[in-house]
């Protein structure tokens, strides 16, 4: 994990919540990717909260949208909050 890069997340109930802090590269979008995969089994709702996140490099976007491989129904389930939330929203889905 990177030093300036941190996941919080809580279950409650059904929904799952990850808060991003720090700074969001390449590693940081690798790592949200496996937070997603790990940390969400089962959930009726994943709320993504960016207001933690002090930059967001192009580069971390890139590799989020790039690397960004969940089916419909899991893309269907995630909403991205907080200042940054429509900027990492990733344009495709696979």
């Amino acid at each position: 994990m990177a030093d300036n890069f941190r996941i919080n997340s809580r279950h409650k109930g059904r929904a799952v919540y990850l808060r991003l802090s720090g700074d969001f590269d390449g590693t940081s979008a690798l790592e949200l990717i496996y937070a997603l995969r790990e940390k969400t089994g089962g959930a009726e709702k994943i709320y993504i909260d960016t207001s933690g996140l002090k930059s967001l490099l192009p580069f971390g976007r890139m590799v989020f949208n790039n690397n960004f491989n969940f089916s419909t129904s899991a893309f269907k389930k995630m909403v991205f909050t907080g200042e940054h939330g429509s900027e990492i929203y990733p344009r495709r889905v696979c």
